[in-house]
């Protein structure tokens, strides 16, 4: 029988989820990971839709003063009932989610950042009337959350103290050291690069850190998440009390995504079984520590359409929620070097490359290595195992593109980039459309090559031939529509015996146009591949529906590819 929960599409609240009976992949025993691997300040960096915030809010669930204890029955850590006993709804918990931080100018991204503080606080109105707190006391947590014009009004000096002061209020008040939780605390600085204020905010989180974190004698113990790990320092500066966990790490490593054992259960749950290697080979791949992991985001997502439609294929959803201009930016930056990388990962091989996991921002595109190292530290490339450099004690790391999605991710990009090239080069372009309307074949091929010498290739080599054939059909059909407007260019028209694979009409009413394409295994095969594809023009007639519309005028073309090489044979017929 089917599961009839919910599936948490977007759901990132444990309250929400465990009270209104969505399906939950249990992760709680994170809770006790962190309690017996004891440290003051913890961040764990993963990409973007593995879990991250559902996963800090339900550490809020568990330490915050005042839970409801029901919402872990049947879960992990209630079989641990020594802990539970002693650390569930002990502690007051300060929760800060960054991840719609953002703005076009500082004072905007920094107001964003009082706003989220000031409504955090304003959770604990009962401080304003506590036995416990002074009258100054008082008036520091009403200046925290105070509103001039309809505006939270903290001022800057009180913005840099805020998650100090609030942890003091709290500790004077309950007696217990607070739990500061901060999820996606890097998003404001991602935001304040690409709007060209990046070292105002560095310096605003970097104060608001060092007195929360730093020098804070009423912290009981502190959580961060991110998608990279920014230098130490950059942001946390003198924190001796600071561990991080990341994708290379064996702790944790199977409580940020679904391992295997998790999707199986919960394909298992749903009846939906048979579909478990379509989701493996879009959506697993990815290696924290020792564990091999799938996106959260993408099965949810997924099984979610499947109830609906148990015949949709597997989609992208990851690329629909993340950004991925960092795909664009080392595409648009690549040397002859990167782009033959690039090709050897979309057509299933490794490179290897020495990885930093410490970076700023501003840091990230100063050299392509560096843009290597966030395209793994954010999920779009995955560790396949290590290599010792030679002469050297260091290890540089075998990185391969996760699944079928990110593929995806990274053809959609070079796509958009070739369309973007060859739209600037006119002159190209040109020569192209008038060596085809002269019948130079020379001239034809040399320009071909010219445009694929540029491009990033995009063809699995592993794909059949008639599919490498309709990639290079396609390749063409795209060059030459995007050159010339004027030209009314059909694909795949049906014409005499067959369907010739493109047909032009051009501005001349007389002229007709009609190319086959063919692929060849290998640059010696390609004069061949051309005089298959003309007989086969001839003996189909492709020419006929050309000749219907009363254009006389043609000029037939074989044009055989061959990875970047290409040939062409033509002939009036």
């Amino acid at each position: 029988m089917m599961n009839t929960m919910k599936l948490p599409v977007g759901i990132d609240d444990f309250r929400k989820l465990r009270e209104s009976d969505f399906y939950y992949v249990d992760k709680t025993r994170l809770i006790e990971q962190i309690l017996q691997s004891w440290s003051e300040v913890t961040l764990f960096t993963r990409p973007r839709r593995f879990g991250k915030t559902l996963n800090m809010s339900m550490l809020k669930s568990f330490f915050e003063i005042g839970t409801d204890k029901s919402l872990f029955d049947g879960l992990y850590i209630s079989g641990n009932k020594e802990l539970c006993e002693e650390y569930m709804g002990k502690y007051p918990v300060v929760f800060l989610s960054l991840k719609s931080v953002e703005g076009t100018s500082f004072d905007e991204a920094r107001y964003r950042i009082i706003e989220l503080i000031s409504r955090e606080a304003e959770r604990f109105k009962f401080l304003k009337d506590s036995e416990g707190l002074s009258e100054n006391d008082k008036n520091r947590y009403n200046a925290i959350i105070s509103v001039n014009d309809g505006k939270y009004a903290m001022d800057e000096k009180l913005l840099i103290s805020s998650l100090q002061v609030l942890s003091q209020l709290l500790f004077t008040h309950f007696g217990r050291k607070a739990i500061i939780i901060v999820d996606e605390y890097d998003v404001p600085l991602d935001k304040a690069f690409q709007n060209g204020y990046y070292n105002e905010m560095v310096s605003l989180i970097r104060g608001i850190f060092g007195m929360a974190l730093k020098t804070n004698e009423f912290l009981q113990f502190a959580v961060l998440t991110g998608c990279l790990r920014i230098s130490k320092e950059s942001i946390f500066t003198g924190l001796n009390n600071f561990r991080v966990m990341s994708i290379t790490d064996a702790r944790f490593d199977e409580q940020f995504g679904f391992t295997d054992n998790e999707v199986k259960k919960l394909l298992e749950d749903y009846n939906m079984s048979m579909h478990y290697n379509d989701i493996k080979e879009w959506y697993d791949g990815y290696h924290f520590g020792k564990a091999d992991v799938y996106c959260p985001w993408d099965v949810i997502n997924h099984v979610d359409r499947l109830c609906d439609d148990s015949d949709i294929r597997p989609q992208t959803y990851w690329i629909n929620s993340s950004g991925n201009s960092l795909v664009r930016r080392l595409i648009s930056k690549a040397d002859s070097s990167t782009k033959d990388e690039i090709e050897r990962l979309i057509a299933g091989e490794t490179i290897v490359k020495s990885i930093r996991l410490d970076l700023t921002y501003d840091e990230i595109e100063s050299t392509i290595d560096n843009m290597w190292s966030v395209l793994f530290t954010t999920g779009y490339l995955t560790k396949a195992g290590d290599v010792k450099l030679p002469d050297s004690e260091s290890y540089a790391y075998k990185l391969v593109i996760p699944n079928k999605e990110v593929r995806e991710v990274f053809i959609l990009q070079i796509q958009e980039w070739f369309k973007s090239v060859v739209a600037n080069d006119n002159d190209t372009m040109k020569l192209l459309s008038k060596a085809i309307i002269d019948k130079d074949e020379t001239k034809i091929a040399k320009q071909l090559n010219i445009v694929m010498g540029r491009m990033i290739s995009i063809l699995d080599t592993k794909a059949p031939d008639d599919m490498k054939e309709n990639f290079y059909h396609g390749l063409l059909l795209g060059l030459l529509r995007g050159s010339n407007p004027d030209w009314l260019i059909k694909s795949n028209r049906e014409s005499g015996d067959g369907f010739s694979d493109i047909m032009i009409m051009p501005e001349n009413p007389d002229a007709g146009i009609v190319i086959e394409v063919k692929y060849a295994r290998n640059i010696k095969e390609l004069d061949a591949a051309c005089e298959i594809a003309m007989a086969q023009i001839k003996e189909k007639r492709y020419d006929e529906a050309l000749r219907n519309e009363g254009r006389c005028d043609i000029i037939a073309y074989g044009i055989a590819f061959s990875r970047k090489r290409c040939k062409a044979l033509g002939e009036r017929l």
